[in-house]
């Protein structure tokens, strides 16, 4: 009876034991990617995207601003891979595309000063919203479309997770003549 018990309660701690090495590697898997299941690091590998490390700022603020689970993020601009930016006023100097293109370029931005304050990507929970300001003429009427580029790219990279409130916005002028400008809030893991 003494043999029955003991090799009852061997087998017993030998399934907990298993139980918890299951559960280990699922945990581990979590912190590799995004809680639906999507790796955004290797999305934007897959993508690719190529983040660089942000410029400091160039006054005095933050790029970026954990509160509690927030990263508020300042506003940035169409940074293309060539360190230059894209310049101009949409219905002016540039067209759709180029616009789409320019708030895509500054999605790019954003990742890369998100990553470099949260240091991986897959800690993100949310996209939480986003304000977009375009550079435009004042009979341009598609600035939603533009900032369909920004939108876009967080649901590449981020699957549902990206989607975001947001806001698209006319503006008669940009710093630098910037075609776009964008912020936004993100919730990420503790």
């Amino acid at each position: 009876m003494k043999k029955l018990l003991f090799l009852g309660s061997l087998s017993l701690l030998l399934m907990l034991n298993c139980t918890s090495k299951k559960t280990e590697t699922a945990e581990a898997q979590v912190t590799t990617s995004t809680n639906d299941g999507i790796d955004a690091e290797k999305r934007i590998e897959e993508l690719g995207i190529k983040l660089v490390l942000p410029n400091p700022p160039t006054a005095n603020y933050l790029k970026a601003k954990r509160v509690g689970n927030l990263i508020y993020m300042a506003g940035h601009g169409p940074d293309k891979p060539d360190g230059t930016q894209v310049i101009g006023r949409l219905g002016e100097d540039l067209e759709l595309e180029a616009g789409y293109e320019a708030a895509r370029f500054t999605g790019i931005s954003l990742l890369s000063s998100l990553k470099a304050e949260i240091g991986d990507l897959n800690k993100v929970k949310n996209i939480i919203q986003a304000q977009g300001m375009v550079n435009a003429h004042p009979s341009f009427k598609q600035h939603s479309q533009v900032i369909n580029g920004f939108s876009d790219l967080m649901v590449e990279v981020f699957g549902e997770k990206g989607k975001h409130a947001r806001a698209a916005i006319g503006m008669s002028s940009l710093p630098n003549n910037i075609a776009v400008e964008i912020d936004m809030v993100v919730e990420v893991e503790d």
